[in-house]
């Protein structure tokens, strides 16, 4: 599959990052999602623990609203991923589209990816 987002948007307010997939779905991640789900290195782990989709557990794990789960800002890695700066200072995730539609908690895409 070649995922590809049509918009995106962050609201800071309802604490949801919002995607519109070129496919027609819509996906919605709570802002905890995504930091539990952080791709980079350190949080998975070590680099043995790098796979292209989320591990199952980050559906499971709650996140309080802390610094760490508030986002700062979101930046464009080439035209493949993104990173998202939280306020903790935490921006080592590249998440790349396949790996943020794999991360979507909707029930169809649970189904299509999930564990």
């Amino acid at each position: 599959m070649t995922e590809k987002p049509t918009n995106i948007t962050a609201n800071k307010k309802t604490r949801e990052f919002t995607i519109q997939w070129d496919d027609g779905h819509v996906s919605i991640y709570p802002f905890g999602l995504l930091r539990a789900a952080c791709p980079c290195a350190s949080c998975r782990g070590g680099h043995e623990n790098m796979r292209p989709e989320p591990d199952p557990e980050v559906f499971e794990l709650p996140m309080a609203e802390t610094p760490a789960t508030r986002i700062s800002n979101v930046k464009a890695v080439g035209s493949y991923a993104l990173t998202i700066v939280w306020e903790d200072g935490h921006d080592y995730g590249i998440y790349n589209w396949h790996y943020l539609r794999a991360l979507c908690p909707c029930e169809e895409d649970r189904a299509k990816y999930g564990k």
